[in-house]
């Protein structure tokens, strides 16, 4: 699809099964009206407001969610409050269960999750179809998480302070966790904060992202079906303030946020003393030396580059090439960008779709426009229309650009030439953020010293950077992030240690007599 065929698109509209039915009412003018879930109820927000839900295959409206306000989301947190005896009271396989009846019941209702993730988020059909996918996968591997719920056993014979006494620590849930998502990927993101909070006998409010309220409506009633108690999920929809509300309450014990690193920072501030799981902005940079296999390279830099229309924090967002193998490489990634299908997202085959919004695609664009006015040679794209953008290929792009340190969530391969790896290094560390890179090389000792100068959370050797169901740890230093996601991780963050002291002395046990001769 060009840029002149964009506004040609057929009109979306949004069918979903009876199943659904319970989730929304019908306008006026023939559009659903989206509910809240509040305590275990289908609910209008008090106020009776709502706002318009766009589709950036066309920028139209599709349907209509919820505007909440700060009074929806005290209601959703002291929902969240008073079931916690109730998510308590089930047992920890029976959690288990429930999650796994949860993942049946998507696949059940699979394209009507693909339908709302293609109309609210302009995800292509394949994309929708694999962040489905990473849920179902997600919630099957629950079994996973329990490992990392232990106790411990601490005799207290090391200490003479501890004379007669044992321990047995405890790992129990915080209370209630403040689950706030993004638009990126707005089904499985907060679904792999809710998995190990419920599965940890937590509570939780979500605030998804304005820009895509509805999968996790869908998830939710998914959720109620398989059993969560009501109250234990909460879903309130609306504007960012409704996030501020949940994060500065002091009935929630932790926040876990996934955005950029500037609404990171004001949840930060609000939260004050709070726990706090922040996975904020990043900058891949795949650093590609003159030994790397660069067919690999160039292929897996660009999937890296534009997949899910580059809207990814952990996106490769800037390659650093070395210049001797620079020209091959760049041969080899414009063949692999020729491959792209651009388009209408829910045809079959199309690789890259709209970005969120007509902002999003400016803002990309005026990044493109700025490089190429430092000196960028661009090679492929560079042109957008409406919530579209080109798949975009910048080569010899200068040091001054702002491509080369801002995050760039859009569908552009950034080449930047360096003499070695250690100039590359030095680039790469200059970065505000630090939560993915990756590196192209076949050269263990080369690999093995750059992973370990990077100061970022992950490393990705010969491939780049993806989280999927989050088996491996995920999570940035510097401007990235604070705390780790992934499947065992994600939970340990979510529950605090509780000390059992126990005095033996009364049963006249555990004392035990000091024989050995103290010496000075």
């Amino acid at each position: 699809m060009t840029t002149a065929e964009i506004g040609q698109v057929q009109r979306p509209t949004l069918r979903l099964s009876g199943f659904f039915d319970d989730l929304y009412s019908i306008s006026d003018e023939g559009l659903p009206v989206f509910k809240m879930f509040i305590g275990g109820r289908w609910v209008e927000c008090l106020k009776g407001a709502t706002f318009p839900v766009d589709t950036p295959i066309d920028d139209s409206v599709f349907a209509y969610a919820q505007k909440g306000d700060e009074r929806d989301a005290e209601l959703a947190v002291a929902a969240a409050r008073e079931s916690r005896p109730q998510i308590r009271a089930i047992a920890a396989i029976d959690r288990i269960e429930m999650f796994h009846d949860t993942a049946s019941i998507i696949e059940r209702h699979l394209e009507d999750f693909v339908n709302v993730l293609m109309l609210e988020a302009g995800k292509t059909r394949s994309d929708a179809r694999g962040e489905i996918t990473a849920v179902v996968e997600r919630m099957r591997m629950t079994m996973e998480d329990v490992s990392k719920v232990s106790g411990e056993y601490k005799p207290g014979d090391w200490s003479a302070d501890t004379m007669g006494k044992i321990a047995i620590v405890l790992r129990e849930p915080v209370g209630t966790v403040g689950a706030i998502g993004p638009f990126n990927y707005p089904l499985y993101i907060p679904a792999a904060k809710i998995i190990p909070a419920l599965l940890s006998g937590n509570t939780v409010v979500v605030k998804p992202s304005s820009d895509t309220p509805l999968s996790q409506l869908l998830l939710a009633k998914a959720l109620e079906e398989a059993g969560v108690p009501p109250g234990v999920l909460n879903v309130v929809t609306g504007p960012g303030k409704i996030g501020s509300t949940i994060a500065g309450h002091e009935d929630v014990g932790l926040i876990s946020f996934t955005g950029s690193t500037e609404v990171g920072r004001e949840i930060a501030k609000i939260a004050a003393n709070k726990r706090l799981h922040l996975e904020l902005g990043g900058k891949a940079y795949a650093i590609v030396l003159d030994d790397a296999d660069l067919e690999l390279a160039a292929n897996r830099c660009v999937m890296g580059s534009v997949r899910n229309a580059g809207q990814r924090c952990d996106a490769v967002s800037a390659i650093l090439v070395v210049e001797s193998v620079a020209d091959k490489f760049v041969a080899k990634v414009l063949e692999e960008v020729d491959k792209i299908k651009f388009g209408d997202p829910r045809n079959e085959g199309v690789t890259v779709g709209p970005l969120i919004n007509k902002a999003a695609a400016e803002r990309v664009n005026a990044l493109v426009r700025d490089a190429v006015e430092k000196g960028a040679k661009l090679l492929r794209g560079g042109r957008y229309r409406g919530s579209y953008h080109e798949p975009t290929v910048l080569d010899m792009v200068p040091l001054d650009a702002r491509i080369i340190w801002e995050e760039t969530f859009g569908p552009v391969v950034t080449i930047a030439r360096v003499k070695d790896e250690n100039e590359a290094l030095s680039i790469a560390s200059k970065s505000r953020y630090g939560l993915d890179s990756c590196v192209f090389t076949n050269d263990f000792y080369r690999m093995w010293r750059i992973a370990k100068t990077l100061q970022v959370g992950a490393v990705t050797i010969n491939d780049f950077p993806r989280h999927g169901v989050g088996y491996f740890p995920f999570g940035g230093v510097k401007d990235s992030g604070i705390g780790r996601e992934g499947i065992g991780y994600s939970i340990e963050e979510m529950m605090v240690l509780k000390t059992i002291v126990l005095n033996l002395e009364p049963a006249q046990l555990g004392k035990v007599k000091r024989t050995r001769p103290r010496h000075r």
